[in-house]
């Protein structure tokens, strides 16, 4: 389902991957995120992706209630998970409804690992 509004002047539709793209780059500016992950299911490993690849780490639904997020991250060595999630769903929360006009019903945050900073 997409992202849909009406308006006085006509009726806005979103993509899933709009939304992905947008919280997903709202997610990597919080701090504590080194950056988005996406899991392999074929051999289990995790990939730090790349700014441009930043959507294949969200996972966006869109449902009549509001917007669902599932965020996959990866996180620096020796930051507080639990501060950088509640950061993360606060951020991203208020930048995704700011940016649709809809509401976001739940944010899951998936930590798929944690990298040393130089």
């Amino acid at each position: 389902m997409k992202g849909h509004m009406n308006t006085q002047l006509g009726e806005i539709l979103i993509e899933n991957e709009v939304i992905a793209k947008y919280a997903g780059s709202a997610a990597v500016e919080c701090f504590g995120v080194v950056g988005m992950a996406y899991v392999s299911m074929k051999d289990g490993l995790v990939k730090l992706l790349k700014r441009d690849s930043i959507s294949q780490g969200v996972n966006v639904v869109i449902e009549e209630s509001g917007i669902s997020v599932a965020l996959h991250i990866i996180v620096a060595y020796g930051v507080s998970i639990s501060a950088v999630a509640d950061n993360l769903i606060s951020n991203v929360k208020y930048k995704v409804e700011e940016f649709t006009g809809m509401k976001v019903e739940k944010i899951n945050v998936f930590v798929e690992g944690v990298r040393v900073m130089d």
